[in-house]
């Protein structure tokens, strides 16, 4: 077979073509997807590069997750302190009320029947007090009553918040928190006349049932202000928020204990708002906590914003390391596309020249 002998603007015409067919390949490679550095082989420092900086934006995508965790864990709380705040006021409000009540205390007198309680026939005789919803107080009668003053002597300092005392021959008792209070016993009819006048009082137990009622909801609330499994209203409880892939920027946010008794309120008991200058003590007690749940909300509300400015700014940083990676493998579509335009005209015109060139060498064979 003989050789096939190509002159040389054909052999030239023909090596164009092919880095024209080449390119035109490579171009439309871009052009379908988008890259102008798809593998290594086509850049290996610009595709070692954005693949670095895509890896890192990955990575700060979690993180940013996490943020966002963190930041619905602290609205939580502050939600909670604020809700808190509110019932504190609402107990602060029946500790006013309380100091406009009047009290008026309970009293009952009665006359007294001469008895002798240190015979047999009297023996183990008693009268039975009950002031309240406190416990009830029984006094055995031993000695001889033969006046309104005997019985006084017999009972007095025995039953606590009871006040007795002796006038014209009728003995009067008398409870200052205006609780009102029963004589029961067998001694009844006897030291203690059943014609007993009684007076009932007027005191601030309502208002203290109230009061401890929303004790027990500040706590209730405290406890159910979590979120995602972690409660910053509960010490011992703690939020770790990583700012960085590496873990070296962070901060850590501890748990603070916002029970009653964790903003300094305890249960009262009606001796608590009996007088005014206990009321008052209660009063001030709960001005305190709420100073100490306003500290406890600005170190909240100060941590709150500190990662909402770290999300803000690893959102930017992550955008930042996209488009850096970006411009390093995306191709610019308007450049490739006039690119393979050209491409295509310049294959067109090299198959055009081909043919010319193979057209006039033919031509000349003729001649021969």
């Amino acid at each position: 077979m003989a050789d096939v002998v190509l002159s040389g603007a054909m052999r030239s015409n023909l090596l164009s073509m092919q880095n024209t067919a080449r390119l035109l390949d490579q171009t439309q490679q871009r052009v379908a997807t988008g890259l102008k550095v798809s593998t290594a082989i086509d850049n290996p420092q610009s595709y070692f590069t954005a693949q670095g900086l895509n890896n890192r934006a990955s990575d700060l995508s979690q993180l940013l997750d996490s943020m966002g965790l963190a930041v619905q864990t602290l609205n939580a709380a502050s939600q909670g302190i604020d809700a808190i705040q509110k019932l504190v006021q609402q107990a602060k409000a029946s500790a006013n009320q309380a100091l406009q009540t009047t009290v008026i205390p309970a009293s009952a007198t009665s006359v007294v029947v001469p008895t002798d309680y240190s015979t047999a026939a009297n023996s183990g005789l008693t009268l039975t007090f009950t002031i309240g919803n406190n416990a009830a107080t029984s006094i055995t009668l031993t000695t001889n009553v033969a006046s309104a003053g005997d019985l006084k002597a017999a009972l007095s300092g025995q039953i606590s918040g009871l006040t007795i005392s002796v006038s014209a021959g009728v003995i009067k008792y008398s409870v200052a928190s205006g609780d009102n209070f029963t004589i029961s016993g067998t001694a009844v009819g006897t030291a203690v006349a059943a014609a007993t006048e009684t007076t009932n009082g007027v005191n601030r137990n309502k208002q203290v049932d109230n009061y401890n009622a929303l004790l027990v909801q500040i706590d209730q609330l405290a406890q159910d202000s979590g979120f995602n499994g972690i409660n910053l209203l509960e010490s011992g409880s703690n939020l770790l928020v990583n700012f960085n892939e590496n873990q070296s920027s962070q901060l850590s946010i501890d748990g603070q204990s916002t029970s009653s008794k964790g903003i300094g309120l305890t249960k009262l008991t009606y001796a608590d708002f009996a007088t005014n200058s206990a009321l008052k003590l209660v009063q001030e007690a709960d001005d305190r906590s709420l100073q100490t749940l306003r500290v406890k909300s600005t170190a909240f509300a100060s941590s709150l914003s500190i990662v909402q400015s770290r999300q803000d700014f690893t959102k930017n940083m992550i955008n930042t390391l996209q488009t850096g990676a970006s411009g390093l493998t995306l191709a610019d579509t308007n450049e490739e596309g006039a690119n393979l335009l050209a491409l295509q005209t310049r294959q067109q015109l090299g198959t055009s020249a081909l043919s010319i060139a193979n057209q006039s060498q033919q031509s000349i064979l003729k001649l021969f």
